[in-house]
């Protein structure tokens, strides 16, 4: 009964992947990839994408894009809630507006 009490609800999260063609590029992000995953936060949902896809052993084997990597974009869809833009950058991931996709 503590461990119910103690633990947070984990909720499915839509995630897509976006990338651009090369490393390095500010322009040009295109889908690379679309998954549901399992998580109790988007902080969560950031540590299992990172280990998802940094892992060679863990990468899905329809998966095209590269390694995850700085100035790359994750978008957590919501539904109702919204949807929320995050770019990986140096610090961490930053939250972004949904411009900066296109």
């Amino acid at each position: 009964m503590l461990k119910e009490l103690t633990s947070r609800r984990k909720r499915n999260y839509d995630i897509t992947i976006f990338q651009t063609p090369q490393f390095r590029q500010d322009r040009g992000y295109t889908q690379v990839y679309r998954l549901a995953i399992k998580a109790e936060g988007h902080q969560d949902c950031f540590d299992k994408v990172f280990k998802l896809f940094n892992v060679p052993d863990t990468i899905p084997t329809d998966y095209k894009g590269r390694f995850m990597s700085t100035g790359d974009i994750v978008l957590i869809d919501e539904g109702l809630r919204g949807h929320h833009y995050y770019q990986l950058k140096a610090g961490g991931w930053t939250k972004i507006n949904r411009i900066q996709v296109r």
